[in-house]
């Protein structure tokens, strides 16, 4: 199961260190310290990662949680991750550089066998890989390069009646 790219990122580092904090993230993987806070907060939430026990100011350093692994499904959270984070930036657009104010959301309904949707599936995971990369190598990343999420669901639309 395919996590969001900022916490898998976030998480893949915290495998790496002992903590991190919001900066840290910032520092290694680019861009604004406010969009790790958030996301480290949200895996918080869900028993993934924890405050470091014993620490206080404004650097708030996490870690890899320590306690049982939370039980639902980490599926239906990064949906529900990836729809705040959605609606996170649709309340606050009009305050980003105006590049950055439109999405390129699209929905359509395609006819399609499991193996065809199982092979969209696989091309569209082909084309994030060509990018991927720019992860763990900041300098691989355009000046002008930004963290953009992106998310696709393939699924059939069962008719149950």
């Amino acid at each position: 199961m395919e996590n969001h790219p900022v916490r898998e990122a976030l998480l893949e580092l915290l495998r790496e260190r002992a903590e991190l904090t919001s900066t840290d993230a910032a520092r290694e993987l680019g861009g604004n310290t406010g969009l790790y806070s958030f996301h480290l907060r949200k895996l918080a939430e869900q028993g993934l990662v924890e405050d470091v026990p014993g620490t206080t100011g404004r650097a708030r350093p996490w870690r890899l949680a320590t306690g049982p692994k939370p039980s639902p499904e980490l599926g239906e959270l990064n949906r529900r991750l990836e729809d705040e984070s959605y609606q996170r930036w649709r309340d606050n657009r009009a305050q980003a550089p105006a590049e950055w104010r439109d999405d390129e959301a699209f929905s359509e309904v395609v006819y399609l066998t499991p193996e065809e949707m199982a092979a969209m599936g696989d091309a569209i995971r082909s084309v994030i890989t060509l990018f991927r990369h720019r992860e763990t190598q900041p300098a691989a990343r355009p000046s002008d390069a930004a963290p953009v999420a992106v998310v696709a669901r393939l699924f059939p639309m069962l008719d149950l009646d």
